[in-house]
């Protein structure tokens, strides 16, 4: 299973280290960076209130002041001057008044009848030329006074000692100012309460400020005084907290009243282009901009004050609204702009500082991980290698390092737990794979468990009939138990895979199942391994007392071996010295399944096995039952191979001396020695039993006498017809008795010929071709009732008008039947027959098989018969053999093969055949001249068939080697004495037939 890259576990511990410090590092850094932004806006919240109650505080010392210098006027006979000399003399209580408070501007009285006396500071020259004042001048009264009934402006100015400088008239003062149209003197309450107007433009010098004015009890007169606002921006000026921090004073209409930038500020046109106050989105700085709105959040905010974030012209600001209530008519709010970059800078430092911190951990926890990494993965790289080696079955010990880690640690021990386990199983299974013999696995099978498991001993028991056999008894030594004995296979036992035949053979007999002891019975009935001590009981129910005894154990593991079917197929005893622990039993358990699956798996093969065995044997049954004339042909040629074989290897000197056959090559001789003969199998029966010229599935020598009957019966006819007709009675009576005595003679010819003992002359083929010359009449058409096929043969002779003569034997187109395709194998077939097919599969024709120069088979049904080894070799072929096998068709239809080459079907020569094909040529030939049970001939004595053999062999028609090997070996004498009978054992001169042969 793929599943993409992987990595070693050291690299992820780094990894997970180096991930965790970045991680708290990057954590740290985010929670602080967000928790400096809650400080920051905290820190902005406090500063704002803190620059509110700042400005609050200065804004009452700037008014408290100027509040008492009204205070002072509110009582001053000021207010009852009716003109500007009388005014004039209460100049320097009014310049004491400005010069008492730096706040104060200006300080003017207001009467009801539109006078006015106003006193301001000119403090710059800035303001010294805005008013045309001279050089020198410290104060400027301006005056509206009444003079004989007419409003006269004038501007008075005075120096630091107020002497007058300097004074003009203001013709248009008195028309563009009016005081009691003024917000101060309208709205200023009632005696004893000050009023303070919301800042504004000053008419006179266009300043923003605030006015404070007391009305005079009792009078109609109004006292104020200015105050300049540029005097807050100043203070707001020292109350930034960072070099880019902004701070605005703004009314509740959002107009800016003052800040600490006063380049900033701006005037705007009011109603009817009078000048008035700027709103914050009027400053020139981006801190400001968009912001009209925030005005009026902020008063509707919780406890008048609102912080908020924004970006302008890439930089971030924290902007902050608090409300500064001066008195209670109208609200004040202080606005604080300030760059976060500013306001973070520490927490930047402390940030940056984290970051470097992290690093520097970084650069320390690297290569310390990297090392404690390596060495924590060591282990387990030594127990991946450990793995691999076992995926690879390489189950050498390796070596594996002790860790201080438990989970490491435990998993060290389990490889080599598992390790151990596995190297055991796969010796087991190694061990009883490679034991191919039944007898020999049960031992071994026992041996290796009790090794494996450690055991003291152990029973083997198999299951039959519903009873558990002893089959072996062990030591842990491996050998058998005390009071055991071998186990010998009786004829009865034999081939039966089922039964045990190994060595160490219980002397107990066998127990049925309900009768096996308390453990052996749990065990049975669970389908499990299970442990208990050996009791009294088990001991006498298995009959292990003495064995128990011997071995000095006390203890048992009852393992029933169970089949894929969950059938019993046998149990397994294990005898301890002590109890068995749960690890034990569990590998046991497991060791079971083995064991039973081997057990079952090799009676299948051996049942199999059995079961081909018999399907052979019963195909060359059914070819010796199949006719009389072969007999037990199929059963005595393996006897005779094995003998000969036997005797190859026995031989210690001679050609044969390296010759031996492995378990294989014996089976393979005996198989192909079954099995040479069975495409006899699909030879006609009637040719195999051909006993006679014209026997076909009858002998048709019954159908020519019967055309004989039928030439007398119109011989006789004639007679009589001729007598009939006039004839001399008797002259006629003797020809035809002379023709009739002729026909019996030809008729009596023929049936000689068909017998085929006698060999044909010339002459005799000739006679057989002028007998055919006679003809009887068929009146009768030969087309009814015969077969599909052979009415298609009768067709291809045309049709011939009834009655008609036929002659008494004849060769028919009928009579031929054509070879099928599959029947011809030409040159160069991939079978490498060599066999020369006859035109017709079969000729029936009566000469053809009358004219037969010697027995009775014509040349179509010879190379029937011979065919069968073409047979044999294709349906061999075509059998899926086993590997060790796969010689069985060569070796078994090789035997008709000559030494010299001109044998069939392949036309091999010795140096082609193999040394087992020979073999059966050899043991074939020799049963053929020697049988008895042949009704067409007698058996031939030993000598006799040893003779012809020997020219046989001179002849190059079988191997003389192996024909003297069989004879000096005396196999041919054990087989005479088991097959042959005592008439047909005579004496033997080995020495004159061996003459010339080569020595084995």
């Amino acid at each position: 299973m793929h599943m993409g890259r992987t990595f070693p576990l050291h690299t992820h511990v780094l990894a997970l280290a180096l991930g965790l410090v970045l991680l708290v590092g990057g954590l740290l850094a985010v929670i602080g960076q967000h928790l400096a932004r809650d400080m920051m806006a905290s820190v902005a919240q406090d500063l704002s209130l803190r620059i509110n109650r700042e400005v609050r505080g200065n804004l009452h010392l700037l008014l408290r002041p100027a509040d008492m210098a009204l205070r002072l006027l509110q009582e001053d006979e000021l207010a009852e001057a009716g003109t500007l000399d009388e005014r004039l003399r209460r100049l320097p209580a009014m310049r004491a008044v400005l010069t008492g408070s730096t706040a104060l501007s200006s300080v003017y009285v207001g009467y009801g009848d539109g006078q006015f006396f106003f006193v301001r500071r000119l403090a710059s020259d800035a303001e010294r030329a805005r008013f045309a004042a001279p050089a020198d001048a410290a104060f400027l009264v301006q005056s509206i006074d009444r003079d004989g009934g007419v409003m006269r402006g004038r501007y008075l100015y005075f120096d630091k000692g107020l002497a007058l400088l300097a004074e003009s008239e203001r013709p248009t003062y008195p028309r563009d100012f009016d005081p009691r149209h003024r917000d101060w003197f309208r709205h200023a309450p009632q005696a004893g309460q000050l009023s303070v107007t919301p800042p504004y433009l000053f008419f006179s010098d266009r300043e923003v400020g605030v006015t404070l004015a007391r009305r005079v009890a009792g009078k109609d007169v109004v006292v104020g005084a200015d105050i300049r606002l540029h005097t807050l921006g100043e203070d707001l000026m020292r109350q930034r907290v960072t070099p880019g921090t902004r701070l605005a004073l703004v009314d509740e209409q959002g107009r800016v009243m003052a800040q600490d930038d006063t380049s900033l500020m701006v005037t705007r046109s009011g109603p009817d282009d009078a000048p008035g106050l700027p709103t914050l989105g009027d400053l020139a700085h981006p801190a400001f901009a968009g912001q009209d709105k925030l005005v009026a959040a902020a008063l509707a905010a919780p406890e008048g004050h609102l912080v908020r974030s924004f970006a302008a012209d890439g930089e971030n600001w924290l902007l902050s609204a608090a409300v500064l209530q001066l008195d209670e008519s109208a609200a004040q709010l202080i606005v604080t702009a300030i760059p976060e970059r500013e306001l973070m800078a520490l927490a930047h430092r402390q940030r940056d500082a984290a970051l470097m911190v992290t690093a520097l951990v970084l650069l320390i926890a690297v290569p310390l991980t990297w090392a404690l990494a390596r060495q924590i993965a060591r282990p387990l790289r030594v127990l991946a290698t450990e793995a691999e080696a076992i995926r690879r079955f390489n189950f050498g010990q390796v070596g594996v390092p002790r860790s201080r880690i438990r989970e490491v640690a435990v998993l060290g021990d389990t490889m080599d737990g598992m390790r151990l386990t596995i190297r055991r199983f796969l010796e087991l299974n190694t061990v009883v794979a490679g034991e191919p013999d039944f007898d020999s696995l049960l031992p071994r099978l026992l041996g290796e468990t009790l090794s494996a498991t450690r055991a003291q001993g152990g029973v083997l028991y198999l299951a039959a009939d519903g009873h558990l056999a002893p089959a072996v008894t062990l030591d842990g030594e491996g050998r058998p138990l005390p009071e055991t004995a071998p186990w010998a296979a009786t004829d009865a036992e034999a081939g039966q895979p089922g039964q045990a035949r190994a060595q160490g053979r219980s002397m107990v007999a066998a127990r049925a199942l309900g009768s096996v002891g308390p453990l052996m019975t749990a065990a049975l009935a669970a389908s499990a391994p299970r442990a208990a001590a050996l009791t009294t009981h088990d001991l006498e129910a298995l009959g292990l007392q003495a064995q128990a005894t011997a071995l000095g154990v006390s203890h048992a593991i009852a393992v029933p071996l169970l089949n894929r079917q969950d059938e019993l197929v046998g149990a397994m005893l294990l005898l301890l010295d002590a109890p068995a622990d749960d690890d034990r039993l569990a590998f046991i358990g497991a060791l079971s399944g083995l064991a039973a699956v081997t057990l079952e798996a090799r009676a299948l093969i051996a049942a199999q096995k059995a079961l081909f065995e018999a399907l052979v044997r019963m195909v060359a049954g059914a070819i010796d039952a199949k006719s009389q004339h072969t007999g037990g042909h199929c059963a005595r040629v393996p006897e005779l191979a094995r003998l000969l074989a036997q005797a190859a290897c026995d031989a210690r000197s001679g050609p044969y001396a390296g010759f031996s056959l492995d378990e294989g090559g014996w089976e393979t001789l005996r198989i192909a020695a079954w099995l040479h003969d069975c495409g006899k199998i699909t030879t006609p029966e009637y040719v195999v039993e051909k006993a006679t010229k014209l026997h076909a599935l009858y002998d048709r020598i019954h159908e020519v006498r019967m055309r004989f009957e039928v030439l007398k019966r119109e011989a006789e006819l004639r007679c009589l017809q001729d007598i009939i007709a006039g004839a001399e009675a008797a002259e006629r009576r003797r020809r035809c008795d002379a023709e009739l005595a002729v026909l019996d003679e030809e008729f009596a010819f023929v049936a000689r010929c068909n017998q085929g003992v006698e060999a044909m002359a010339e002459a005799d083929v000739a006679r057989l071709h002028r007998i055919a010359g006679r003809t009887w009449t068929r009146t009768l058409d030969d087309r009814l009732g015969v077969s599909g096929e052979e009415l298609a043969r009768k067709l291809a002779e045309g049709e011939v008008a009834l009655p008609c003569a036929e002659p008494v034997l004849a060769d028919r187109a009928e009579h031929r039947v054509p070879r099928r395709p599959e029947d011809r194998f030409e040159e160069g077939n991939p079978w490498g027959f060599r066999m020369q097919a006859p035109h017709w599969q079969l000729d029936l024709g009566e000469l053809h098989n009358l004219g037969v120069r010697y027995g009775t088979l014509t040349d179509e049904e010879r190379y029937l018969i011979n065919a069968h080894i073409i047979r044999t070799e294709i349906m061999l072929r075509q059998l899926p053999w086993p590997r060790h096998l796969v010689e069985v068709p060569e070796v078994a239809a090789s035997h008709h093969e000559k030494m010299d080459g001109s044998g069939y079907p392949k036309g091999l020569d010795g140096t082609q055949m193999s040394l087992p094909a020979r073999m059966i040529a050899v043991a074939d030939i020799f049963e053929a001249l020697t049988a008895r049970d042949r009704p067409y001939k007698a058996g031939k004595t030993l000598s006799e068939a040893l003779a012809i053999m020997a020219r046989m062999a001179r002849e190059g028609h079988v191997d003389p080697g192996l024909f003297a090997l069989f004879l000096r070996s005396g196999s041919h004498l054990v087989y005479a004495r088991r097959f042959m009978t005592e008439a047909q054992i005579d004496a033997v001169d080995i020495d004159a037939l061996l003459a010339g042969f080569p020595a084995t």
